[in-house]
């Protein structure tokens, strides 16, 4: 027997589930029904009253948004009865609506606009004078016009249910009624451009854009993220060639229909002048721009000369497949095993214990049905916004979440156990857990933590997260970029290895860049080939180039002076380098000062190319716009180099074949590597000092050279390139929230605007990497 309902919309025979509404019964069988606080991913709210419709033996028109479907019910959406009442509606709605069509960003695609064509009348009735409604400033990527809004409350519904944070809210009543923030103060949800996609109306636009187009001149280009690596599916808007717009494209199985403000407002460091647009070679120290056979002859001719034993290459971790592949065939064909994607790790103890490829542990879309979730070391909100959703609604379905972190972060769901260490002492958190666990299943310590678990007693939070964790059907532990870039790293590894075996839960890791997957699958590794291929012998990893400077070095995507886990050190290699080849889409003050070989290519949303995300999903994207002036795609750029320098399998007449060869070579992955391997026993690093120490959070906003450019991101308050501190430490420096205060550290120096949080704990000073600030401390 179906479970299903049987009902008649328009004379039209329609099955649906129980429970369905009316509007998503008849949008299935292509009935269109107008609306506009109705959405698929918010609560009903039945407040626009546009979508009324004909129920037969109801005493009035219906809401089809609020109206379950029943057994035999008979619906009509044109009856003269439904018109009626969706005409008066239109009017009423009308009533206070200015005319702005004609310079409204939303003119040409407002939903508002298609349905009075259908529903509206020519001339109206109504001769008193609108209202008039003052715009907040809700800061630097929404534009405001109130005048225009509808009161349908999508944005603050948003809000609420998918951004976890009531920023708008309506206040007053009857036509009185506004939106906006309930005290004058800017929206800084890292998801705030979604409201501009639910907003049926010019209300809320974004501001970046504001009177740049009009919808009909734009042309659409698909695309995926470039900036973590959930790899959200993307729309790119483009007037006259140039990338105006981002909106999202729907997938239910990544990011539904929403996309992070990072995303949105990227494309603005696009267009900047330091673009790099010609190949450059420095000739007795002055830049001269030259053609590129010239240049490329410049760099074969170098590579073939120069020791490999000497030369290390870093590759941006947010490269496509095809530019990886191709780096590490090139630079292997000539000998050099020093090839690196992970500028910002410091340990790297156990990467020949590491998985095939850093991934989350479970599907993105299954990361909403886990029971319990334990976040280490990370700000999920800020490091992957997307992931931070999906959690949310996980929490929403009645999970259990836990962190361990360094600070009380502002998560938009319920923790049911929060516990704040010192970035030293989550160490010591998490074995706590592990300890529990061991203990709960009577189990033995490893060799691999067993003088880390010696004398860790477990306090009551860590017996809680652990009974929760082993008692959950589904059950995953997330190690965010605080355990991944941590100076002990490896010890968070090894712990985290035993805690999930014990548990039963999955492993997942947070892991930087939007293809960093792609890097160890592809072999941008010192210790690896493509497809996780053990090397005869193994390269410098990240640190160690910093430690054991190279004499040569070929930079990809990177500005190391702002990713590196010591930009200033970072800077000094790269100055006391013999010879720097930078292949960028940017040419900042410091590659003009090193490098000697500057080739300009192709930005990531100027690129064909496939990225696989943190679930290992692979997906391709086309190139949007063409890169500036005469820069080139880096594949481009790499297989003529390799077919110059005579290197075997360099013959690809496009990107398409390349990701067949890399796709072919690194093989497929029978999920049996996803995890640590058991590693030898391990000793702590670091540990408190009881001085004043550093730690270092990812700067949502200083993640990749594009964004740092986005002007409109930079003048948000994640941007703030400030110094956190907490009230104790404050009071004992004498100094107060706002001051401007100079940090010191290893001989170096920087001026920063102080704030003191009583999210950090005593002892740690925080600033955020990527900003100028990071760039001038060690």
């Amino acid at each position: 027997m179906s479970d299903l309902i049987t009902l008649e919309i328009d004379g039209k025979e329609v099955q649906a589930a129980p429970g369905t509404m009316l509007i998503e019964a008849a949008g299935s069988a292509g009935i269109n029904i107008p609306r506009f606080c109705y959405h698929k991913k918010l609560s009903v709210a039945a407040n626009c009253r546009m979508c009324m419709v004909e129920v037969e033996k109801a005493p009035k028109p219906l809401p089809a948004c609020a109206t379950p479907v029943g057994e035999g019910m008979k619906v009509s959406t044109a009856s003269e009865l439904a018109i009626d009442a969706q005409k008066g509606t239109m009017e009423f709605l009308l009533i206070n609506h200015p005319l702005d069509c004609p310079i409204c960003d939303q003119g040409g695609e407002c939903e508002l606009q298609d349905v009075a064509l259908t529903y509206g009348s020519d001339i109206s009735r109504f001769t008193e004078a609108k209202r008039i409604v003052p715009d907040p400033n809700l800061g630097s990527l929404i534009s405001t016009d109130m005048n225009r809004c509808i009161h349908c409350t999508r944005c603050v519904r948003f809000g609420e249910e998918i951004a976890g944070m009531r920023e708008l809210g309506a206040t007053g009543r009857g036509e009185f009624v506004k939106i906006g923030t309930f005290i004058e103060k800017s929206v800084e949800s890292e998801l705030s451009g979604n409201v501009v996609d639910v907003c049926p109306v010019g209300a809320l636009t974004a501001k970046p854009s504001r009177f740049k187009f009009r919808p009909w001149e734009l042309v659409a280009k698909n695309g995926i993220a470039p900036h973590d690596g959930i790899g959200s599916n993307l729309v790119y808007h483009l007037n006259k060639g140039k990338i105006t717009r981002v909106v999202p494209d729907d997938n239910d199985t990544i990011n539904e229909c929403w996309i992070s403000d990072r995303d949105r407002f990227s494309y603005e460091g696009l267009y900047t002048n330091d673009r790099a647009t010609s190949p450059m070679l420095k000739v007795q120290g002055e830049w001269q721009p030259v053609r590129w056979d010239v240049a490329l002859e410049e760099v074969a001719k170098r590579l073939k000369t120069i020791d490999a034993a000497e030369t290390a290459a870093m590759i941006s971790p947010n490269s496509t497949l095809e530019e990886m592949y191709l780096a590490q065939k090139l630079l292997r064909g000539i000998g050099v095993n020093s090839i690196d994607h992970r500028a910002s790790m410091n340990d790297f103890r156990d990467q020949d214990a590491a998985p095939l490829y850093p991934s989350l542990g479970v599907s993105i879309e299954n990361l909403e049905n886990q029971n319990a979730v334990l976040l280490v070391g990370s700000n999920v909100r800020k490091e992957q916004p997307i992931v931070g959703l999906r959690l949310r609604k996980a929490s929403l379905n009645g999970a259990a979440l836990m962190s361990i972190n360094p600070r009380d972060y502002e998560f938009y769901f319920d923790q049911q156990v929060a516990v704040i260490a010192d970035p030293h002492a989550m160490i010591d958190s998490l074995a706590q857990v592990v300890n529990a666990v061991l203990k709960e299943k009577s189990a033995k310590a490893p060799a691999s933590v067993k003088e880390l678990l010696k004398d860790v007693k477990p306090d009551d939070a860590a017996k809680e997260i652990a009974k929760t964790l082993i008692e959950a059907e589904e059950a995953l532990l997330l190690l965010g970029v605080l355990a991944i870039n941590h100076p002990d790293a490896a010890l968070f590894n090894a712990l985290a290895e035993v805690l999930a075996e014990n548990a039963g839960a999955n492993v997942g890791y947070l892991a930087e860049g939007s293809n960093a997957a792609g890097a160890w699958l592809t072999g941008i590794l010192p210790h690896r080939g493509i497809g996780g291929e053990k090397l005869d012998a193994t390269g410098l990893d990240s640190r160690s180039m910093l430690e054991q400077p190279p004499k040569n070095l070929i930079l990809m995507g990177l500005e190391l002076e702002r990713g590196s886990s010591n930009p200033i050190k970072a800077a000094a290699v790269l100055s006391g380098a013999d010879f720097v080849l930078s292949l960028d889409s940017y040419s900042n003050e410091l590659t003009r000062e090193v490098a000697d070989v500057i080739l300009p290519i192709a930005a990531a949303m100027e690129t064909p190319g496939s990225m696989i995300n943190l679930e290992g999903r692979l997906q391709t994207f086309v190139a949007a716009t063409k890169p500036p002036g005469d820069a080139k795609h880096a594949w481009a750029v790499l297989r003529m180099l390799g077919s110059m320098m005579e290197l075997d399998g360099f013959d690809y007449a496009n990107a398409d074949q390349v990701l067949a060869a890399a796709v072919n070579d690194m093989g497929q992955d029978d999920g049996s590597t996803s995890q640590f391997s058991s590693s030898d026993a391990l000793e702590r690093q670091h540990s408190n000092t009881g001085a004043l120490q550093r730690y270092t959070e990812a700067g949502i906003y200083g993640s990749d050279p594009i964004v740092r450019r986005a002007k409109s991101l930079q003048k948000t308050s994640d941007a703030a390139d400030e110094i956190i501190l907490s009230p104790e430490d404050a009071n004992a420096q004498g100094v107060g929230d706002g001051d401007t205060v100079k940090v010191m550290q290893e001989g170096a120096g920087v001026e920063m605007k102080l704030k003191v949080d009583a999210s950090l704990p005593a002892g740690f000073i925080c600033i955020q990497s990527g900003y100028g600030s990071h760039a001038q401390l060690g």
